[in-house]
């Protein structure tokens, strides 16, 4: 496979923070609609990493490509428009606002809040509502104001959002602290469910969880790549044990 066919190509990223290297040398592949789980100890790297990829950090040298298209020049902005979605720990939903509406202002047109809320109701835009809610679960709850959904609900609702943007590659950060043992099983059926035409990429530490969910795992160690393959190759490698697994 040529470093073309991928969705997403990190080659040699490194980013420095006061000459400490958060990334280094970082090399990473990732296919259309796989669904990829990054690992490791706290302070491996594994958020600056989602950070890189949507541009909220700049990298010190290294390429991020997405379908082939340079992404360390771009904006943030201009990142999500090319098709790269990202939740971070905390959901960021309107509380006051219902299910329906949350997904409703999510959709891509004119991208401002108050675009979308000014925007008339075409039944396009009501039938994408209906699927991703759907999707997340939360069909039943659709007309329920966001505030009174669960802790695993409102982290649902936070993916369906950024659903309604359909984006290429969706990235989520630990997607399951918090929720119930139901919830945790259900979210790893949600997301196996969106990478049948997407690629997701999720950083978390329930490995019962990642077990349900990871195509590959990426385990991550002071920035760079300590393994990488399948969770049982993963699980049973030395290194990973050492510095991670065993603690």
């Amino acid at each position: 496979m040529s470093n073309t066919d991928f969705i997403l190509a990190i080659e040699d990223l490194t980013v420095s923070f006061d000459g400490f290297k958060a990334v280094d040398s970082l090399s990473m592949y990732i296919d259309k609609n796989e669904l990829r789980v990054v690992i490791g100890p706290n302070g491996a790297g594994k958020t600056t990493v989602l950070d890189l990829i949507c541009g909220k950090t700049k990298s010190t040298e290294g390429s991020i490509k997405f379908k082939n298209i340079e992404m360390t020049t771009l904006s943030e902005h201009e990142i999500v428009r090319a098709g790269v979605g990202r939740k971070f720990q905390t959901p960021s939903i309107y509380e006051n606002l219902t299910v329906y509406q949350n997904l409703e202002v999510s959709y891509p047109v004119g991208r401002s809040v108050w675009g979308s809320l000014t925007f008339k109701r075409t039944s396009e835009l009501s039938a994408q509502v209906r699927k991703i809610a759907a999707e997340v679960l939360l069909t039943e709850h659709l007309d329920l104001e966001a505030a009174l959904l669960s802790h695993g609900q409102k982290q649902w609702l936070e993916i369906g959002m950024l659903l309604m943007q359909d984006p290429e590659l969706l990235m989520l950060d630990e997607p399951v602290a918090g929720m119930s043992a139901k919830e945790r099983d259900q979210t790893a059926e949600l997301l196996n469910q969106i990478c049948q035409n997407r690629s997701v990429l999720v950083i978390e530490h329930d490995m019962e969880f990642v077990k349900k969910i990871a195509h590959k795992v990426t385990v991550l160690h002071q920035g760079k790549i300590l393994a990488e393959g399948s969770m049982e190759k993963v699980q049973a490698n030395e290194k990973v044990i050492e510095v991670y697994l065993g603690h």
